[in-house]
Parts: C-alpha cells; structure tokens; sequence
C-alpha cells in the first residue's frame, strides 16, 4: 500500500466541521498528495491533467485547488475509471434512474475513509447511540444477494450508529425485481408506534411522502413515534421528480402525522461518483464538511462562480485511491453560500440545491446538461 500521510491525516480529523490555518494547509498536503498519486497509477490521469495545463510535478504549488479540472460524473456512466488500488475492489453502481448507471469501485482505504465521516458527522450530532435498540424503516432496496446499489449500501451501513431491533422496507423484493409496499410501511408505522421503541427512517424521500400521502388519503389517525426517532433522507426524488414537494413541506407533514419534530429531519446529498457526507444541520443547510471543498461552475463557460450565483456543483476531496475521482462535477445545479449566511454555528460553505440540470426521464443527464450550456 502507498503510504499517503497527509491523506490519512486529514480523512482522520475528528472534528467534521473544523475550520482554520491548519486544516487548510493539511487539505492542500492531501490534494497535493492523492494527485500525484493518481498522475503515478491512474492511466490517462497525467494526460488528462497536461491536458488543462497542470504540471504533476509542481501539484505541491497548487494554491487554488478549484483549478483542478473536474471529470463530470456522467463521464463514469460510459467508463469506468480505475487505479492500480480500484483493480479488485468493491463496486458500486448508481442507481441509474435514466437506463445509464455509473461503475465505481472502492478499495477498503476509500470506502473507510468515507464511512468514517459519515462516523463523525453522526456522532457530532449525537446520532451514535449505542446503547438504544431503535426500529428501522428502510426506504430503499429490500436486499436480495449482493448489495450493488450505492443507496441500498449507504442504508444499510446508517443501521450501524444504534442497534438494529427489527427492519422493515419500503421496496419489496417480488422476485423479479422490487416494488413499493406503502401498505407494508403504514402497518410498520403502526407497530413501531405501539412498541415505543425510537424509530429510524432513512431511503428516499418519495416513498416517505406518498406513505404520509396514503395515510391522509385514507383517514389513518396520526401516530406519535418515539421522541429520539430520527428521519434521514437520501437518493433524491429521481423518477418521480415531476412530484417532488419541498423538504420544508414534507418535514411539517412528519411532525403533524409521526410526531416527529422538525430537528430530528435531515436530509443527506452524496452520490455513488462522491460518497463525502453532506448532511443538513439543524438549519436544513448542506455544509460541507473539512474533508472536501464545494465550487459552483457557470453552465456556458465552467468558470468559477462567486457566491450566491448558480451553476454545476463541482466538489473535491482527496480521499479515494481507487479511483481518480477526487475532483468532480455533478450534473446537479447549486449555488454556494458562506457559513455566516447560516447562522447554526458551523462555519464552513454551504450549498442550496437547485435541482438536476435537465429532469425528463428520456432524456441522459450529459444530454440535458448539453442542451443548458447551449442555451445560456
């Protein structure tokens, strides 16, 4: 295994959000660092960076670390991109809501480093409670064989932070495939209710609203879950897209029906290109935690964006070995906002959402982003 120090240093902080002189300089070791590895084991990625005139040899004299060219995440769509440590690793897959679904592959450094600020970020919020059994309600993929699915394995692995009392999904597995048992989730509700026990929800926030939905639809009283439950949303809306409500909605609808407060309502971005955490803090806002930096791209040219103005969000963090993904563009649109606009108390940037560039279910993302570019 390559010893990459700084890498290690910076993936190994313990405070998820801390911000200062020596932080920063230990991120720009760590990017320094991973991209000379990548220029070193990576095929094509010394190309690529010559390519956008970055010298490998002169990547500990980066300053600006938004000069890093991005590779857009549609691009793992179409290949799959790997270093010497991606040869034999865990593979991933998006969930391909557009009948293209992204490959990536994670060795145990990566998928670690990950998982381990998912570790800090729960336990900053006091979301770790090893001591407390809780009921889970998964809305994503009931598991049959291997998990494969990046949101299937991010739900199960956000079972590990209390203890598992029971588990009940959302999509069923039929045999042939997995469908939505809103039935199944109300009587889940229901029971969960009645045990007492606290009560996480964690999976896309669709089936959540069209549970809630049904629930009102046919006269079902409201339930009081547990004080400590805890929703925590993930994945977006994808297909159903065109009935997406606002989270400030579907947050209030959880309070009135589950009796779930407001701060106990998260929601989570990530993708399977850049699993880094990005989880709403009390505020609802997506900060973006010390192990990664957050730019927006303007649409026409992919200039860097000043705060406040939308584009592509283009995020980095030098913590993946296994491929040479530690600079990428998202297809989604943001707009980045400085810590103070919060007022939670945490420092770093934050990003607004302003949804996919392009949402018609016939269309690719790399096409619907395609045609935005030509029309700004």
């Amino acid at each position: 295994m390559v010893p990459l120090p700084y890498t290690e240093a910076l993936c190994a902080l313990p405070h998820p959000y801390r911000r200062d002189a020596d932080t920063e300089r230990l991120f720009s070791q760590a990017m320094a660092e991973l991209t000379a590895y990548h220029s070193a084991h990576s095929p094509g990625y010394r190309d690529w960076l010559l390519a956008n005139q970055i010298d490998p040899q002169a990547l500990d004299r980066i300053e600006d670390w938004s000069t890093l060219p991005p590779i857009f995440a549609n691009y793992f769509k179409q290949r799959l991109l790997l270093s010497a440590a991606g040869e034999d690793a865990l593979e991933l897959t998006s969930s391909g809501t557009t009948g293209q679904k992204s490959r990536m592959r994670y060795d145990d450094r990566s998928i670690s480093a990950a998982q381990a600020m998912v570790d800090r970020i729960f336990e900053h919020y006091g979301w770790h409670t090893p001591d407390t059994a809780c009921n889970y309600l998964l809305l994503s993929y009931e598991p049959a064989g291997a998990i494969t699915l990046g949101t299937a394995y991010t739900d199960q692995f956000l079972c590990k932070y209390a203890p598992v009392n029971r588990v009940v999904y959302a999509l069923r597995h039929n045999g042939q495939g997995n469908e939505f048992d809103p039935f199944g989730v109300i009587r889940a509700l229901q029971e969960f209710a009645a045990e007492g026990l606290p009560v996480r929800i964690f999976g896309f926030p669709a089936f959540l609203w069209f549970t809630l939905e049904r629930m009102r639809e046919m006269g079902y009283p409201a339930l009081q879950l547990h004080r400590d439950s805890l929703v925590f949303l993930g994945g977006g809306w994808k297909t159903h897209a065109a009935q997406e409500i606002p989270k400030h909605t579907l947050y209030q609808r959880l309070g009135e029906q589950l009796g779930i407060p407001d701060i106990r309502c998260r929601d989570g971005y990530g993708s399977v290109e850049h699993p880094v955490p990005y989880i709403e803090c009390p505020k609802h806002r997506f900060h973006v935690p010390v192990y990664a930096r957050a730019y927006v791209r303007n649409t026409a040219d992919f200039s860097l964006q000043s705060y406040g103005e939308p584009g592509f969000l283009h995020l980095i963090s030098p913590y993946i070995t296994s491929s040479p993904a530690h600079s990428v563009a998202l297809s989604d649109l943001a707009v980045l906002r400085p810590g103070s606009d919060c007022g939670c108390g945490i420092d770093s940037d934050w990003f607004e959402l302003l949804g996919r560039a392009g949402t018609a279910k016939s269309r690719s993302c790399a096409l619907a982003a395609s045609e935005l570019i030509r029309g700004s």
